[in-house]
């Protein structure tokens, strides 16, 4: 069974965020075949094209190990209908320059979240568009909104539950299948 290694972004930078909550659950349960560990995205300057012509350090050691992933899983907030500027940054970052996109091909998923009951929809679907042009092929189903997520961690930083558990465990068995068919070996 070939290991597939996934970069986790997060799209909160909040130390205690349940963005990386969530993306520690995750990891924690997910499938063997998966090894999967956050990418940092924090300290990425704004994306600014006239960089690209003596790149920072930054963009450049996150490009490279970008590139070492067979997998992408995407976690965000919502914030004001869409996605919070540090995640879109670090697709801007990753895109460029034109036509060295380390994004190209790679598989993906996304799970949002929310403190409100709706579960980031509008953040899920606006990664979703943006995804699409990167050429990142997104697992379609389930998707995954978690709402009320304030009430779904302990002070530890533990799911305490049961229900969301068993949606995750489905989550990230469909993931496995996905990234199982759609990781292009080089």
């Amino acid at each position: 069974m070939a290991i597939n290694k996934i970069a986790v972004i997060v799209g909160s930078l909040r130390k205690e965020s349940f963005s990386r909550k969530m993306a520690n659950t995750l990891i924690e349960t997910a499938p063997g075949n998966l090894k999967m560990e956050i990418v940092e995205i924090g300290a990425l300057q704004m994306y600014n094209e006239d960089l690209d012509l003596n790149p920072p350090a930054e963009y450049t050691e996150f490009r490279n190990k970008i590139k070492r992933y067979d997998g992408l899983l995407f976690i965000t907030p919502e914030y004001n209908r869409s996605v919070p500027a540090v995640l879109k940054n670090a697709l801007d970052v990753g895109s460029r320059p034109y036509g060295q996109n380390v994004w190209n091909g790679k598989p993906g998923a996304v799970m949002s979240i929310s403190i409100g009951g709706i579960g980031g929809f509008g953040a899920n679907h606006h990664l979703r568009q943006t995804l699409v042009v990167l050429n990142i092929p997104t697992m379609p189903q389930p998707e995954a909104y978690i709402g009320n997520i304030a009430e779904l961690f302990d002070d530890t930083g533990k799911l305490i539950s049961e229900s969301v558990r068993g949606y995750i465990s489905k989550f990230m068995k469909a993931y496995e299948v996905w990234i199982g068919t759609n990781v292009k070996r080089h």
